[in-house]
């Protein structure tokens, strides 16, 4: 009798597991390159301007998305790409709300806090700071990360809000889609 409650156990916390394996949302580093991404590991560091940034705790997981036709690139955390639940970070991806008038300094950044996000390490400073790429200390990402840890690149959301498709039209890729269903496909001129 005792291995028999054992054995049922078992298959009863396997069934769990097995539910609860299927209810997670899928891997996405496969998910990313499946989709013709590449998964970057990045590493959040302040003073990226300066000769000597500061390492901060933390490394996240993006996709990057190149076009083969002008190389331009966009970024997405995995977690945003793979959801199929509405994120900030999609949600401003699709609304492609105007660029506000009284930007100054870096549009893409302005951008990103007129969404509601920030890409910002430390403060508006001359500082500098990013998702560095962990194999390229030169390769610094602004993510705009938006307050329920979504993310998108900064100038991927500002081009796009202009109908300027960079890197991949993430339409065709977020797993949560358009609520809406008008997602841009145009390319315009660069105001930036």
């Amino acid at each position: 009798m005792k291995h028999l409650f054992a054995i049922v156990a078992f298959f009863c916390l396997s069934a769990v597991g097995t539910a609860q394996a299927a209810s997670n949302d899928v891997d996405g580093a496969t998910y990313c390159t499946k989709h013709g991404g590449v998964v970057q590991t990045r590493i959040a560091e302040y003073g990226t301007n300066g000769g000597n940034p500061l390492i901060l705790s933390g490394k996240k997981e993006f996709c990057q998305f190149t076009s083969e036709k002008d190389g331009s690139q966009i970024n997405v955390l995995l977690p945003t790409l793979t959801t199929t639940q509405p994120s900030l970070a999609a949600l401003a991806y699709y609304a492609k709300v105007e660029l506000g008038g009284n930007c100054t300094g870096n549009p893409g950044s302005c951008y990103c806090s007129q969404l509601g996000g920030s890409d910002l390490f430390g403060g508006v400073n001359a500082a500098g700071g990013g998702w560095v790429l962990d194999s390229d200390p030169n390769d610094v990402l602004e993510a705009c990360i938006f307050p329920d840890m979504s993310s998108i690149d900064s100038w991927g959301l500002a081009y796009h809000s202009v109908d300027i498709i960079r890197g991949k039209n993430l339409a065709h890729v977020l797993r949560y889609k358009d609520p809406n269903g008008s997602a841009a496909t145009g390319r315009k001129t660069s105001p930036f």
